[in-house]
């Protein structure tokens, strides 16, 4: 925001993204609020906040809907927009938060299409194709994602001392610092007998030191990033869609929980999600499911 730094807006969106920050908010919705922040301080100009009403922000949002972006990243970007007034108003600056007049845009609800299981199957059992960098850890991290569905970012933030291997289970951090224990199966435990000697041999060639359960060759924790890039070459090299990414396997997760007839409470308890009716919409809920469900076991429907 160099470039704007002189306008009341952007002056204002950079002390409010400083604010965020000693709140410890997540990395990636500063970063977020940064980006669209900055465009609507682009938008508004040298204009003070008395001639920014909800007109001005629809404004703003018919701009990013001509700059070809998509309903979500406007939703989002009216989110942050709203965020910046709330701050605003507390810290007395302004007394009406225009953005709260403005609607958000409806969002399509329909979910990205869940590899079968068959297809998860084929991605992870066989060969991990060449492309594969290290092919142990790879293959153990699709197994984390898959057979446990934990969350990209959980994924990287685990740590060797987050590995119950009696237990069969995985101490996992989630949002807002929650913690919650994970259950793994024979795969999980057989995939990290397979990694740990190699991490190992790793570690000890380049002779460094590493709490990360997840590495890269230099020994540094492995990245989101990372993670993202080499799933999605990992499903393209084994026949899946390109759209295939870290999150894709926790829905994969869920969704064939619920077809192999688990209860929705223990998957909504293994996913970590604070509402039941996100893992009604997580696990793609279909009326026939429920359907079969009800005649399977309700004793007036046999």
């Amino acid at each position: 925001m160099s470039m704007l730094a002189k306008t009341i807006v952007a002056r204002a969106a950079a002390n409010f993204l400083r604010h965020l920050g000693e709140r410890n908010a997540s990395p990636h919705t500063i970063k977020a609020y940064s980006r669209d922040l900055s465009l609507f301080a682009a938008y508004a100009g040298s204009r003070g906040w008395e001639q920014i009403d909800h007109i001005a922000v629809r404004g703003f949002l018919s701009q990013l809907y001509e700059k070809g972006l998509s309903k979500t990243s406007v939703a989002r970007a009216l989110a942050a927009v709203r965020s910046l007034y709330r701050w605003l108003a507390r810290e007395g600056v302004v007394e009406q938060n225009p953005a709260r007049l403005v609607a958000t845009p409806k969002l399509p609800k329909k979910l990205p299409r869940v590899p079968t299981i068959e297809e998860m199957n084929s991605v992870i059992d066989g060969e991990m194709p060449e492309s594969a960098a290290f092919p142990e850890r790879d293959r153990l991290m699709l197994e984390l994602l898959y057979g446990c569905g934990i969350r990209n970012a959980e994924l990287t933030g685990i740590n060797l001392d987050d590995i119950r291997l009696r237990a069969e289970a995985i101490l996992i951090r989630g949002k807002g610092k929650k913690e919650r224990y994970v259950p793994f199966g024979v795969s999980v435990r057989t995939a990290l007998a397979a990694y740990f000697p190699e991490r190992q041999r790793i570690l000890d060639e380049i002779h460094k030191r590493s709490t990360a359960l997840l590495i890269n060759r230099r020994g540094g924790r492995l990245t989101m990033r990372s993670v993202g890039r080499i799933v999605k070459k990992i499903a393209v090299a084994k026949g899946l869609s390109p759209d295939v990414h870290p999150h894709t396997l926790r829905h994969a997760f869920g969704a064939h929980m619920l077809e192999e007839g688990a209860d929705l409470r223990a998957i909504q308890e293994l996913l970590g999600h604070e509402r039941l009716a996100t893992t009604q919409r997580y696990t793609q809920l279909s009326m026939k499911h429920v359907l079969e469900v009800y005649d399977r076991t309700h004793p007036r429907a046999k």
